[in-house]
């Protein structure tokens, strides 16, 4: 989620942090559909660093300039095949779909925070040893795995 804490609008989207060279330089280069919003966090504050291009890029994006406090020192909608630099120096930018901007009420002097989506991590699997005379197989000792309500009803003497 992105907020202004200036006039209390929030955009409820998924929002995902760069903060590493490579996430950085991946940006949203290739995403077809751009539904979510991308935080770049950069090492230092300029414009020079804040500079973007939209080489590669499928759509058109809202992107926001904030400095180091984290109110807004540009704003735009930033079209393919362009380049990009913010009016002063920026540490983060945040780039999302169109209408961002527009969501979120943005203006010059606007502070802006954001929570990190919680990312999904995919289950791995684990082998445990069970104590002996305990069985997953079917029919031991009364454990089973069961895949659907069917499945039990059908087994029903």
């Amino acid at each position: 989620m992105i907020i202004n804490e200036t006039k209390g609008r929030v955009w409820q989207g998924h929002v995902e942090v760069a903060d590493t060279f490579l996430k950085r330089f991946r940006g949203l280069m290739l995403v077809g559909n751009v539904n979510y919003a991308l935080v770049f966090v950069l090492p230092v504050e300029s414009r020079l660093n804040a500079s973007i291009h939209m080489f590669f890029m499928l759509s058109d994006i809202d992107v926001v300039w904030l400095d180091s406090t984290k109110r807004v020192v540009d704003f735009r909608r930033a079209r393919k095949w362009r380049v990009y630099a913010p009016k002063a120096p920026a540490r983060y930018i945040i780039e999302g779909p169109v209408g961002l901007i527009k969501a979120l009420d943005v203006e010059e002097g606007d502070l802006i925070s954001w929570t990190p989506s919680e990312e999904k991590r995919g289950a791995i699997p684990v082998r445990l040893s069970l104590p002996d005379g305990i069985s997953f197989e079917k029919g031991t000792n009364g454990v089973a795995l069961v895949e659907s309500v069917k499945e039990v009803k059908a087994e029903k003497p």
